[in-house]
Parts: C-alpha cells; sequence; structure tokens
C-alpha cells in the first residue's frame, strides 16, 4: 500500500482529522492525551496511535514523550497539516481594489493566512451586501468590509465579528467633492451617491440632512468623474483614496463638518471581517494562528509605497 493508499483506511482517516485538530497546538505544547483525542474523534486508542504515526511519517508533525509530564509536540508542518486535513481553500470576498488602501489590505491577509498555513484565495466584489450574501450562500468563508456595514449584517443575518483591525485599515479620509462652480448652497443640489456601498450612503445623507431639497444621483466609483465632467452631479462625499485621479481636475474637496466626522468616521475607516455563525471548518482551525498584526504592517508599508502589492 503506497502512502497515499494509507490516507484513504480508518486509520488515515483519523489521521486527517487529527490533522485539523493539531493545526491549533503550537510547538513545544503538551498534547491532549491519546485516550481525549480517542473520544473527541469517536475511534478507538489503537487509532489515534497509528494516526499520530502516520501525521509524524508524513513529516507533519514530530513528538516526543516526557514521561508523567505527557507526549509533546516538538514541530508541525502547518502546511503538511493543512493539505492532510482536506480543509480545502479559505476565500474571502473584498472590496473592488480601487484604492492602494484595499491594495494592502488584500496583501496583507493572504500574508497573514500563508504565514498560518492556510491556502488563501480572494474574490473581488462591490458592495458590503453582495459580499454578505455569499458569505450565506457558502460560497465564500470570510467577507472583508467596514465596521459599519459589519455591525449591521450581525444585527441582521447569522453572522459574526472575526476581527476589526483598527482605524484607517478600510479607509483614510472622507471629504466633500464638490464640481467646480458649483455652490453647496445652491437649491437643489445635486449629490451623487453610491446606492451599494452603506458608508458613502450614510456619510452623504448625515451631511445633508438638514436639507429636503437634496436630488440625490446614482452613481458607481468608475462613473464619479463622468458625472463630474459632463455636469451631471454637483456634489458627493467620498473615500478620498479612491477620488484622487478627482483632485484637482475641477474637483475641490472640503471637509466634513466636525459632528459627522466624529459620529461616522471611526466605524467608516475601520476594516472588519465577518464570518458565518458557526464559523467554516478552515477558519476554526486557523483562526488562532492568524497575526492580524501582519496585516495592518504590511497594508502599512503598501500605502506608504514601500511594498508592491501582491494578491
Amino acid at each position: 500500500m503506497d502512502f497515499d493508499e494509507r490516507f484513504l483506511t480508518r486509520n488515515g482517516l483519523a489521521a486527517r482529522q487529527l490533522a485539523v485538530l493539531l493545526l491549533n497546538h503550537e510547538p513545544d505544547t503538551r498534547l491532549p492525551r491519546v485516550r481525549d483525542f480517542a473520544q473527541e474523534l469517536g475511534v478507538g486508542n489503537g487509532t489515534v496511535q497509528a494516526a499520530l504515526q502516520l501525521l509524524e511519517d508524513a513529516g507533519a508533525i514530530e513528538t516526543t514523550a516526557r514521561g508523567h509530564l505527557g507526549t509533546f509536540l516538538v514541530r508541525s508542518d502547518r502546511s503538511i497539516l493543512w493539505r492532510l486535513s482536506g480543509l480545502g481553500t479559505v476565500v474571502a470576498a473584498m472590496p473592488l481594489p480601487y484604492s492602494r488602501r484595499h491594495e494592502g489590505l488584500a496583501t496583507g491577509l493572504r500574508s497573514a493566512f500563508e504565514e498560518a498555513g492556510a491556502p488563501f484565495a480572494i474574490t473581488f466584489m462591490h458592495g458590503a451586501d453582495a459580499r454578505a450574501a455569499t458569505l450565506l450562500e457558502g460560497k465564500v468563508d470570510l467577507v472583508v468590509l467596514s465596521r459599519l456595514a459589519a455591525d449591521r449584517l450581525v444585527e441582521e443575518y447569522p453572522v459574526n465579528l472575526v476581527a476589526d483591525l483598527g482605524p484607517i485599515t478600510y479607509a483614510g479620509a472622507h471629504g466633500i467633492l464638490l464640481r467646480h462652480g458649483s455652490d453647496l448652497a445652491s437649491p437643489g443640489l445635486r449629490v451623487a451617491v453610491d446606492p451599494s456601498s452603506e458608508d458613502q450612503r450614510a456619510l452623504a445623507e448625515r451631511t445633508f440632512a438638514e436639507r429636503d431639497d437634496i436630488e440625490w444621483i446614482d452613481a458607481s466609483p468608475t462613473q464619479l468623474g463622468e458625472l463630474f465632467a459632463y455636469d451631471r452631479a454637483d456634489a458627493t462625499v467620498w473615500n478620498l483614496d479612491e477620488a484622487q485621479g478627482l483632485v484637482g481636475t475641477g474637483v475641490e474637496v472640503l471637509p466634513l463638518g466636525d459632528e459627522v466626522t466624529r459620529e461616522l468616521s471611526p466605524r467608516t475607516s475601520s476594516a472588519a471581517i465577518i464570518g458565518r455563525q458557526g464559523g467554516a471548518k478552515a477558519l476554526g482551525a486557523v483562526r488562532d494562528s492568524l497575526d492580524l498584526s501582519v496585516v495592518t504592517a504590511l497594508q502599512a508599508e503598501v500605502v506608504r509605497g514601500e511594498r508592491t502589492p501582491t494578491y
């Protein structure tokens, strides 16, 4: 029987289950007793011992017995454990990489998962609700969005907050973009709003909350420049990371009011990660080993132009 066929036997199937459990064990830590593993997996002690030996033979782990102290994990190769576990690839849905900040976020997440030994893939989608739909349908394991959008989705759907990466990880500053020749005080001001972006819509509505004469103009990020250039919109509130190409081309940037900034900016600027309640098995296996400081450190390097995005 060749090596791969050994993992199709009863002992091999137990070894695959053990590989999942061992992904959450750090080197030089004591392993649970054989009978504890056996009880968790619903197999006999002999099957667990044979499964552990299979993992050692595969180079996935190295263990040592320390007398009455028990058996310790000396070393583990997370990439081999992951391959043998059959968990597959962790898939995340992220916003379209319009800005360097989002490119940095994608770069950091990929690196963090790879360091944790988990294959990682990204699908890019515009709109938090569209990304959340793929999560609820089981097409992805994680969704990246703003903390503002995450809080709403956690209240409405069976999803959990996995992580909050902190301020300015999702977006930098927002500002009012005003077309040259327009006046914010003009009646019937035409304000562009992205119907698929909860953050942008909330900021725009809050900025102009005192007015009942606003004409709302639907706009995606790719349409915004055209709307200003062809006099089809007068103003908007937008993420300045995405608006760099518009500044100086007949568009003026004005600051948001202090109240709007204080009320919404912390949650619109923070990147959040959500997953389904109960969690994907793959995510549970890698979650404790993820170093999210890698994400923010690499993102900062990409934003500063010190690292080429890789995602």
